[in-house]
């Protein structure tokens, strides 16, 4: 059986891992990862690896090695066609950095396809967007804010006029726009140490603008007001109710005409599948090109395609979607891996339910806050502190146990913390 898995994120590549340790090793079926980049990164941890507090060159998973590791193939390639009557998925072509074409576009055949190619950031057509504000949906865009915040920051040090900060506007209060306003805080502050005396929090101007009345819409009210006011205590201004109708080379332009300043802008405010996803190979979408899917995660048109995580749209039972998270991922890739299992034994398939766990805010060293449980218990409980900041990290040891196991994992760990010791607390270059 051919078992081809289209998208190395979170849940893709915990699918990939979990299925080449069972399935693989002993040679039951031939598993294939495919995916354009040629290493992972939790995507959570992107405004880390923007204001530099993680560097993605060491802490990112290479498909090619991990996949020796745990028996399954990997294709370095980006998805261009499904032809669901031969069976088979098209690869376009790859090319440097001078078009120079290093593998040809490739077909490859499949028994059962499985597409979890995550989500992009929806500018919803906002004039200026594209050209002006910078998306944090890949490491590469996440690297190209690194190397901007720096140069910002190495412009305003040499500048005598004490008066002068980078200005930086972040649409979209949701929880990367959150973690980012705080990120960028601790930043400010190690690269006071790191050679830029003239770098303080005081120079560093954030602005945070959301359409709704709140931050962290996702998350209780009493939750988000307390994310809000450690916000406010960290000197990042919060617009509420503000729209932004178009950006522009000195900043955003809000519905009312006002102009909000900013040396550098990103753009976190709504997500959509991927655009070549509408109605590829005919399958069902929705209008952010989501594939709409059955109860046991195979698309409604093909009984041998499945979809997980942001791309794929299942109902709940209260009419709304299963929210686009880490822990949907996670979930669906299990779902996915358990009928998978069960189409090589020939047993009925499992209906999918999704379950919440709450969800978790970190802002940075700062604070952390959130909610545990969602409904497994009649109410969430909030949670902040010590205790949130630890929960908070858990759920990324989680994954790297979903794909590691539990002794590279703790290898990884105490690897972390000595490279800590002897690294510089933010990348410098």
């Amino acid at each position: 059986m051919n078992i081809v898995i289209v998208g190395g994120g979170a849940g893709g590549l915990e699918l990939a891992t979990r299925l080449g340790r069972k399935l693989g090793r002993p040679e039951r079926a031939t598993i294939t990862l495919v995916d354009k980049s040629a290493t992972h990164i939790w995507k959570p941890l992107l405004h880390e690896v923007a204001t530099g507090v993680l560097d993605a060159g060491i802490d990112a998973v290479s498909y090619r090695a991990h996949a020796r590791r745990h028996h399954f193939r990997y294709q370095q390639g980006a998805l261009s066609d499904i032809n669901r009557e031969a069976r088979e998925i098209t690869l376009a072509a790859i090319v440097d950095d001078r078009n120079r074409e290093v593998v040809g576009e490739r077909k490859i055949a499949y028994d059962y396809l499985v597409i979890a190619l995550g989500s992009s950031t929806n500018d919803f057509g906002t004039p200026g967007v594209s050209e002006h504000c910078i998306f944090l949906d890949a490491p590469q865009q996440a690297e190209r804010f690194h190397q901007r915040m720096l140069n910002g920051f190495i412009r305003i040090d040499s500048e005598r006029q004490r008066d002068t900060a980078l200005r930086i506007a972040i649409v979209g209060a949701g929880a990367t726009g959150v973690e980012l306003s705080a990120e960028l805080h601790n930043a400010a502050q190690w690269l006071s140490v790191y050679g830029l005396p003239n770098i303080s929090r005081d120079r560093l101007k954030v602005t945070l603008v959301e359409a709704g009345p709140g931050i962290l819409p996702a998350l209780p009210e009493k939750i988000s007001a307390k994310a809000h006011r450690e916000l406010a205590n960290l000197g990042v201004e919060v617009l509420v109710d503000t729209r932004v109708a178009a950006a522009e080379e000195e900043g955003l332009r809000t519905a009312e005409g006002n102009l909000i300043r900013a040396d550098l802008m990103v753009w976190a405010a709504g997500i959509k599948a991927p655009d070549f996803l509408a109605n590829i190979a005919e399958l069902e979408t929705n209008r952010i090109n989501q594939l709409v899917v059955r109860s046991t995660l195979q698309t409604t048109r093909d009984h041998r395609i499945f979809a997980l995580g942001d791309c794929a749209a299942r109902e709940m039972p209260n009419g709304r979607n299963v929210p686009p998270r880490a822990q949907s991922a996670h979930q669906m890739a299990d779902l996915v891996y358990s009928n998978l299992l069960a189409i090589v034994k020939s047993k009925p398939l499992k209906d999918f339910t999704y379950r919440d766990h709450g969800s978790l805010v970190s802002l940075s060293r700062f604070s952390t806050v959130g909610s545990l449980m969602g409904n497994l218990t009649k109410g969430s409980m909030m949670i902040e502190g010590r205790l949130a900041r630890v929960m908070y990290i858990s759920l990324y040891r989680m994954h790297q146990i979903a794909i590691h196991g539990w002794l590279r994992t703790i290898l990884i760990s105490i690897s972390e913390k000595i490279g800590r010791a002897v690294r510089p607390k933010l990348k410098l270059h």
